[in-house]
């Protein structure tokens, strides 16, 4: 912790000095997990350096609690957290999301149809503003709104340097069965039952098209009578569809996604084989960054997270199929474990569902003339459901303050970072990360 304190007080030290009126972003030594984008104004951004926090502080077996700085990546976690036999609760996909991502970028995982997201299992933040105070934050102390707004705030509300989150007892392997359903009837029908019984660790499933629906259901177990990986040559995704269980070792199973979720890439066998080994999610993420300036402005690739109230999915997929029509899916469901107060009042209040659909759609092509997130983000509003702020935005300003709650973001905002040095959410993540001033 002395360690620590040094570390945020240089930081603090960094945005004291800070003085001009170009924007702040933050020089992490992981990559950014956001979507890259073509003409990201932040690349011109002065930075404020926190790449030394990537400590795991304390992990207390008996309490099951974890103490860890906010640039600490998921796989360094779970190899450490395994070595107590515990895991964090919520693991997101990818080897190098930090846990100051997940919370800030809202990560969830196959536990999610429990237990919400990865913010759900924090307990306290400890929170550098933008003026250099440092504000420890709970759920019911004098800065529990900051703590539940930092959640969704995309680094706009101050930097997130310290977490305290909860832990689960876990076994060295998983067992998943591999269910296939024709409908999606039967499809979301097997998804409540295992929600109201508890029956099984992990869920999530891969919907390969309207007529094939995938749902992968874990259990943690320990012995295996072999083991699969899906780190070189295997896709993960794909084997969903001809196999019937499968065991993996537990870091493999968190991590089984790391080459992509559907988008695979490379994406031919000769490929994976010449380079799969080598380019992980990471350094595509990395050459991304690198070359930003030669990404497609104009109809990029779609990687986007919707989320839709378990009532609506029918509606979306119907349309969804008949106006996009890509598939596979990724599907996600994930409980409504608190109404998060960064969505608006009247966002909550009309809704009756208790789990949404994660339905992630990855490495879509857009064609002729339409704008494929915009029709989403129209749909999604009609539906009740949610857009991941990762993606493209194309939300005008005025919409986008109907879905997100501004009364509570401005409160925030005036404690942490009242000369905007950050810039406001609707600015970051639907201007200037889409290269618009």
């Amino acid at each position: 912790m002395d360690s620590h304190a040094v570390k945020v007080a240089r930081i603090a030290s960094q945005l004291r000095a800070h003085t001009g009126t170009t924007p702040l972003s933050l020089r992490k030594k992981a990559v950014s997990h956001q979507v890259p984008k073509a003409g990201d104004l932040r690349h011109r951004d002065d930075k404020i350096d926190i790449s030394a926090l990537t400590d795991v502080i304390e992990i207390d077996p008996v309490r099951r609690i974890c103490v860890a700085e906010s640039g600490v990546t998921f796989v360094d976690l779970v190899t450490a957290t395994l070595a107590h036999g515990l895991v964090p609760i919520v693991v997101p996909e990818l080897k190098t999301i930090t846990i100051g991502g997940a919370v800030a970028g809202c990560s969830i995982e196959s536990m999610s149809f429990v237990h919400g997201g990865f913010h759900d299992t924090c307990l306290e933040y400890e929170v550098i503003t933008a003026s250099g105070d440092v504000l420890i934050c709970t759920p019911d102390n004098e800065h529990a709104l900051v703590f539940q707004m930092i959640h969704g705030g995309f680094g706009t509300l101050g930097i997130l340097a310290r977490l305290t989150f909860r832990l689960v007892p876990a076994k060295r392997y998983v067992k998943l069965v591999y269910e296939q359903h024709a409908t999606l009837a039967a499809y979301q029908a097997s998804i409540a039952a295992h929600a109201e019984l508890r029956d099984l660790d992990f869920m999530d499933g891969i919907i390969h098209s309207p007529s094939l629906y995938v749902l992968c259901v874990g259990t943690f177990v320990d012995s295996a009578p072999y083991t699969n990986r899906y780190d070189w040559m295997k896709v993960y995704y794909k084997s969903t569809a001809t196999r019937r269980e499968d065991y993996l070792e537990t870091p493999h199973y968190f991590f089984r996604y790391d080459r992509g979720v559907t988008n695979v890439r490379p994406s031919s066998f000769l490929g994976r084989l010449l380079f799969g080994k080598l380019m992980a999610s990471s350094q595509w993420l990395r050459l991304a960054e690198k070359v930003h300036w030669l990404l497609p402005r104009e109809k990029p690739t779609i990687t986007v997270d919707v989320f839709v109230p378990v009532s609506r999915v029918a509606e979306f997929l119907e349309w969804y199929e008949r106006e996009l029509g890509h598939f596979p899916l990724w599907c996600v469901p994930y409980k409504r474990v608190h109404d998060y107060e960064w969505l608006a009042d009247d966002y909550w209040k009309a809704l009756p569902d208790g789990m949404f659909l994660d339905l992630a759609i990855y490495g879509m092509k857009q064609r002729g003339d339409r704008n494929y997130h915009r029709m989403m983000e129209e749909k999604l509003r009609e539906l009740g459901g949610i857009k991941t702020l990762i993606a493209h935005n194309y939300y005008p300003e005025a919409e986008f303050w109907t879905i997100f709650n501004k009364p509570n973001y401005d409160a925030v905002k005036a404690i942490t970072d009242p000369h905007n040095k950050f810039r406001d959410l609707y600015t970051k993540t639907c201007k200037a990360a889409m290269g618009i001033r």
